[in-house]
């Protein structure tokens, strides 16, 4: 079930950022605004555009979630490996995406203390202080 459903989104996803996707959009909304006073601008009329595109919106967002938490993990995997990678790395960072937000805020509150402390953080200064 969870291979289709990735399968089917991931599709979806892809689809739905086509420019063709977004021309076929407009023009169904142009069709409308014209049929308008065909229907008499009734509210039958109107509540067809706001019925669909509800159904649409509700549908894209758990396909769209989907697919941007797939590819979430993914980058995290591969940020996990380069960390294993590089001899000087610091293998405690390999998933920190589970903790807390409070967590990692107090992680890279630290990280960005450190680099201040060791002269190497000279543009990141500024950008705390803009904070």
């Amino acid at each position: 079930m969870d291979r289709i459903f990735s399968s089917i989104s991931s599709c979806m996803a892809t689809w739905a950022g086509q420019p063709l996707t977004f021309i076929l959009a407009v023009m169904i909304i142009v069709i409308w605004v014209v049929s308008g006073p065909v229907f008499g601008w009734s509210d039958t009329w109107q509540l067809v555009i706001n019925t669909g595109t509800t159904i649409v919106t509700f549908l894209m967002v758990f396909l769209i979630q989907n697919a941007q938490n797939r590819d979430a993990s993914a980058m995290q995997v591969k940020l996990d490996e380069l960390i294993r990678a590089v001899e000087n790395a610091r293998n405690e960072y390999i998933g920190i995406e589970h903790l807390t937000d409070d967590e990692i805020c107090r992680i890279r509150d630290a990280l960005e203390a450190n680099e201040l402390e060791n002269g190497r953080g000279h543009g990141l200064g500024q950008l705390i202080e803009r904070r």
